[in-house]
């Protein structure tokens, strides 16, 4: 039975969110109150740079809040609407946050079960911990059918060919080296098993990641970037393991 309450998935970027609202709010205070400075004998008519660049950082910030509470749901759903899901497969979220893909996916298991793992980095994603994702997969009612672990996706404990479906938002751009990124990528592929999808997302660096797929062994796609229902625009990355599933 489902909690009243409401599941919380965070605001992803935190600290990039916080400081376009800063940045924004104050080229435009400085903008009105100083639109010319004087640096010796040169003058600089900079007011309307200033407003023009802080109201853009304002939209931006907005923007993904906007993505944040709503889009992010959206986007989500098109993640998930990329499997042929039966029911009973085992499934893994790579950097799973607050566990809005895991727990997406795990509504549309029956037999199955879905695991996330994170290293709960809250510059990544506000009030990102281990407990939060829990509480929102009791809050919506599927505990019982998902199980979150701490792990680096450059370096996943799991045996080969353990997963069905490997999915991952937002994360492997947050790994600092192109070596660490192909190697997050030759993971995925990895713990896929034959015949496993993985469906991975994000706004940069996309490009490289289909050369890694690709270079694993996998047959690889990618989207163009979603304006409508993404901020920043992101792509997805459809990733199939050779072989026959099961």
């Amino acid at each position: 039975m489902q909690s009243s309450a409401k599941p919380d998935y965070g605001i992803d970027a935190p600290g990039v969110v916080r400081n376009l609202f800063v940045i924004g709010v104050l080229l435009l205070v400085l903008g009105y109150l100083f639109p010319v400075i004087r640096i010796g004998p040169v003058v600089f008519l900079w007011k309307s740079g200033a407003l023009v660049t802080g109201t853009l950082c304002l939209i931006e910030g907005v923007l993904m809040v906007v993505y944040a509470r709503h889009g992010k749901f959206l986007h989500r759903d098109r993640m998930l609407g990329m499997v042929d899901w039966k029911g009973n497969e085992s499934v893994l979220d790579v950097g799973t946050g607050r566990g809005l893909l895991m727990i997406g996916a795990a509504k549309k298991l029956t037999t199955g079960k879905a695991v996330g793992i994170d290293i709960w980095s809250t510059k990544d994603l506000s009030g990102n911990a281990m407990e939060k994702t829990l509480q929102n997969a009791e809050i919506e009612g599927v505990r019982g059918k998902i199980d979150v672990q701490s792990g680096d996706a450059s370096a996943m404990k799991f045996p080969d060919a353990s997963f069905d479906v490997v999915l991952s938002n937002l994360c492997i751009h947050n790994i600092p080296t192109r070596a660490g990124r192909d190697q997050a990528c030759r993971e995925i592929v990895r713990v896929l098993k034959p015949g496993g999808k993985a469906i991975i997302s994000d706004f940069i660096k996309t490009r490289d990641y289909v050369k890694a797929f690709t270079a694993a062994g996998a047959a690889t796609s990618r989207t163009g970037l979603d304006f409508l229902r993404t901020f920043p625009p992101l792509r997805i990355v459809e990733v199939q393991k050779p072989g026959q599933s099961g």
